[in-house]
């Protein structure tokens, strides 16, 4: 009877010890909503934007780079003396506009005066001449002393020197009144435009140096030093780690059990007891077939949703592809798009 009793005992706390573990396994597998996928991240090709000889690559494929870096750079030389030249052309300009705006030397006014004065003692005499002709021919026997072929060109003469005063009085005139307002509008326009030009030059001599638009890690060197850039040829491939997530896909049952901003853990085979934290991001409004690459217990032309879990790398162990494996605690609530 104690054998039996014994036995009896055995088979009870063995049942016992099966039932807790069974229990207990299947409340650990059933909280958790195991997901497989690849790791993804965004990639940038980076071209420069004229065509040009590179002079200089500076980074390799693996090597990382910070935000504003000079990745590579092209031939300048002839930039730079396009910008010497808009220079040039500037400075002459600056100077007609402050010609124009100091209007006229005093100088040039005493000479526009002495001009009036030359013109008008130039009238008087011409005045007289006329006068003297018109004189003798009236007291000659006749009128014969004097020609008309004479009177009238000392009268045409007369005419002339009063249209040469004129002239020389209005150049006067406007030597006081200074530049025009249109001819200065029209200096500064064009010393504008000059200035212009010259930002551009300098933009473009900027854009002979290709940069890093964010931290990124290069991925490939796709071109060499004496090649030939254009817009339409890649430098450089750059792989940009952050933001970083994990592309997975949830049949319809398990849709409704994912919101954004649940806490996720995400592991891959290399560190398997070291998995990283993530959230739920992007989840697709859109059904589609499984992709062959991604690893799931279902049938694979099941239609599922697309799910992106945001991961905090710090470490940066997950690499562009690789296999993860995703666990999202089915009780973590989300609350006001942050969860619990």
């Amino acid at each position: 009877m104690r054998k039996k009793l014994v036995v009896v005992l055995l088979l009870l706390a063995a049942a016992g010890l099966g039932a807790w573990y069974y229990f207990h396994s299947k409340a650990e597998q059933g909280g958790d909503l195991v997901l497989y996928g690849n790791v993804d991240i965004r990639q940038v090709s980076l071209a420069f934007t004229g065509s040009e000889r590179i002079a200089e690559m500076r980074v390799e494929e693996g090597d990382a780079v910070k935000a504003g870096q000079v990745l590579a750079s092209l031939d300048s030389r002839t930039l730079k003396l396009q910008i010497d030249q808009a220079k040039a052309q500037i400075a002459a300009q600056e100077a007609n506009v402050l010609r124009l705006h100091n209007g006229s030397r005093p100088e040039d006014i005493d000479r526009a005066k002495a001009q009036v004065d030359g013109a008008r003692a130039q009238v008087e005499l011409a005045g007289i001449q006329l006068r003297r002709l018109q004189g003798i021919r009236a007291n000659s026997p006749g009128g014969r002393a004097v020609s008309q072929q004479d009177l009238d060109n000392a009268s045409a003469q007369l005419k002339v020197d009063q249209a040469r005063l004129e002239d020389a009085q209005k150049a006067l005139r406007l030597a006081k009144i200074g530049p025009r307002a249109e001819d200065i509008a029209q200096a500064e326009a064009q010393l504008q435009g000059a200035r212009a030009q010259l930002a551009l030059l300098q933009h473009n001599l900027d854009e002979t140096q290709l940069r890093a638009p964010q931290d990124a890690t290069v991925r490939s060197r796709l071109l060499e030093p004496g090649d030939m850039a254009s817009p339409q040829r890649a430098v450089y491939a750059l792989a940009i780690t952050d933001p970083k997530w994990v592309r997975v896909y949830v049949n319809e049952t398990q849709l409704g059990h994912i919101k954004p901003g649940m806490r996720a853990s995400v592991s891959t085979d290399s560190h398997p007891q070291q998995p990283v934290q993530g959230r739920v991001g992007y989840i697709s409004d859109v059904a589609e077939f499984t992709p062959k690459a991604v690893q799931t217990e279902e049938l694979r032309t099941a239609l599922v949703y697309e799910v992106r879990v945001i991961v905090e790398d710090k470490d940066n162990r997950l690499r562009l592809g690789m296999p993860a494996t995703v666990r999202i605690a089915e009780g973590d609530q989300v609350r006001d798009g942050k969860a619990d």
